[in-house]
């Protein structure tokens, strides 16, 4: 007999583990969850040592590693983009920095057909509901979710020169840019707890896992969802081996299908399956089961880089990096879960606005104390500090497109990052606004003078050679299968259901219709936890009356 579930879920990430957990609560409901990566083992120190995560990133073990296309106005570069291959999906590999965005980028999908009931009120009892703030719990925060938020200690004294220099620079302080007001500067939340990373797997599945109900398999690669007309009931998955080698396929049928692999795969899994674009559909041989051409488009993502400077004083991180250091931060993490590793160290940071015109902030601040590359090495032999900063509501937009029917092969992945000149305008005062920061007097003790971009990049043509030849991702690609009524919407916002189809729903980053001001994780958990009720029949929770800072911008 051919194994059937109510719900099928494809993606163990972010998403998939809090519909698995909230899905599965109703004992008389079967899901099973279908992940290609492996599982997220209990012993795994890179896993789950909050310092460790330079060691995962780029990892085939943990790591997808997507590469873009050749970028035109990032002189040709092929920008990697790391993606979670294991349970949890990216949050099992990410910064673990605890965002939710602007509580006005909210206000702004609700400006938007068909999205009345995805604004702030509406959102905000959805982002009480995942977490346990132990910052506190106040009208905008929660204190019972299965997410524990733990602030970060920002105790060295390069983040107090940091805040200090914030003030002097014309920033307010603020106690939580996750509560009443979003701009200022803060120490942030981070998903870590008791020493260690607190990933959506950890959070929301492994407490559940010996559900009966509740089936969780690993390494396996979906191929399609399969469809009856216009119905689908089904997806067709293989066992993935490794090095693009996988088993023969087998399928299983269901009540209904939620993808949940996030803003490359969910696409790409919807194309291969025959929703997307008509004409591109059928050039690669693929029956075309509804034309949808917004599948695949509106990509949109966070570019970031590092402004760094070099430390006079022997106060900073460096010395972590040296090897004879790190056999006794690992032993002392895995006695007592304390000591340089059970930290992310982007313990604090801040949001501004580099002009008046704009009505929230547009630049995010994660300082570091410490001048590192993204895989974790050095750019001084002595002591160092860096800020991550670049614009938080690019104008810029891709694409994700799949290459063939062969479902191992990676989509085409079209950033366009600096293609606008809001996006060229703001990166010039992004760096503006961090050299600003950077040279205050609070500094003063400290700065050894700029590494990164460096004495000589001055006018705005250097910086912007600069940045194309120096920006990374910021890890938020998203809005690829968006929600909304319009066109080129691929969602039913009050449902999560694809339209033209039926027994098929999203839930992950690419239902977003724009990428909000802040990190990716905290949204996508939100948009869970609501699509868990809106698919499970539940009444929605009702809408919050906390109010929000509004900046008035001048004309």
């Amino acid at each position: 007999m051919q194994e059937r579930y109510d719900y099928v879920i494809v993606g163990g990430g972010s998403a998939g583990s809090v519909l698995a957990n909230r899905l599965s609560a109703d004992p008389g409901t079967t899901v099973l969850v279908l992940e290609a990566g492996r599982p997220d083992y209990v012993w795994d120190v890179l896993t789950h040592m909050p310092a460790a995560l330079p060691l995962a990133i780029g990892n085939p073990l943990y790591d997808w590693s997507y590469y873009s296309e050749p970028e035109p106005h990032l002189h040709d570069r092929r920008v990697q983009h790391p993606r979670g291959r294991l349970l949890g999906g990216s949050s099992s590999i990410n910064g673990m920095v605890f965002q939710r965005g602007n509580p006005l980028d909210y206000e702004r999908w609700a400006t938007e057909p068909g999205l009345q009931n995805w604004d702030y009120a509406h959102c905000l009892p959805y982002f009480k509901r995942l977490e346990t703030c132990l910052g506190g719990v106040d009208d905008w925060r929660g204190g019972d979710g299965p997410l524990v938020l733990e602030r970060g200690a920002a105790a060295n004294p390069l983040y107090d020169a940091f805040f200090a220099a914030a003030q002097q620079a014309g920033y307010a302080l603020n106690d939580d840019v996750n509560g009443y007001r979003q701009e200022g500067f803060s120490r942030f939340d981070q998903t870590i707890h008791r020493g260690r990373r607190l990933s959506a797997a950890r959070a929301y599945l492994h407490p559940v896992k010996r559900r009966r109900n509740l089936t969780v398999k690993t390494f396996k690669l979906v191929h399609r969802v399969l469809f009856e007309g216009e119905r689908a009931v089904g997806v067709e998955y293989s066992t993935y081996l490794g090095r693009g080698r996988t088993t023969s396929a087998r399928t299983v049928r269901a009540g209904e299908v939620i993808l949940c692999g996030g803003a490359f795969n969910t696409p790409q899994l919807l194309q291969l399956s025959g929703v997307g674009n008509a004409d591109e559909l059928k050039a690669l041989g693929i029956d075309v089961v509804a034309d949808l051409p917004g599948v695949g488009e509106n990509l949109q993502d966070h570019l970031e880089s590092f402004v760094q400077y070099a430390c006079t004083q022997e106060v900073s991180l460096t010395p972590l990096l040296r090897m004879r250091r790190k056999p006794q931060i690992g032993l002392q993490w895995l006695l007592r879960r304390s000591g340089p590793g059970a930290s992310n160290h982007f313990e604090g940071g801040g949001f501004v606005r580099t002009n008046d015109t704009v009505d929230r902030p547009n630049l995010m601040f994660h300082f570091l104390p410490l001048a590192v590359t993204r895989e974790g090495t050095s750019l001084t032999n002595g002591h160092g500090y860096q800020v991550h900063i670049g614009p938080m509501f690019s104008d810029a937009r891709g694409t994700v497109k799949i290459r063939s029917t062969d479902p191992r092969e990676y989509p085409q992945l079209r950033f366009n990052y600096l293609s606008t000149e809001q996006d060229r305008r703001e990166w010039v005062e992004c760096v503006a606004a961090a050299r600003h920061l950077l040279n205050q007097p609070a500094f003063a003790p400290f700065n050894g003078g700029e590494l990164a971009p460096g004495p000589d990049i001055q006018s705005d043509e250097d910086v912007l050679e600069w940045v194309k030849d120096n920006t990374e991702t910021g890890l938020h690609p998203s809005c690829t299968a968006r929600m909304g009524t319009g066109p080129m919407d691929v969602l039913d916002p009050d449902s999560m259901r694809v339209h033209g189809v039926q027994g098929l729903r999203v839930v992950d980053a690419s239902a977003l219709p724009h990428v909000p001001n802040g990190n990716l994780y905290a949204p996508v958990m939100m948009i869970a936890e609501k699509a868990a009720d809106l698919i499970a029949g539940h009444t929605p929770l009702p809408p919050s009356d906390a109010p929000f800072y509004r900046h008035v911008p001048t004309a």
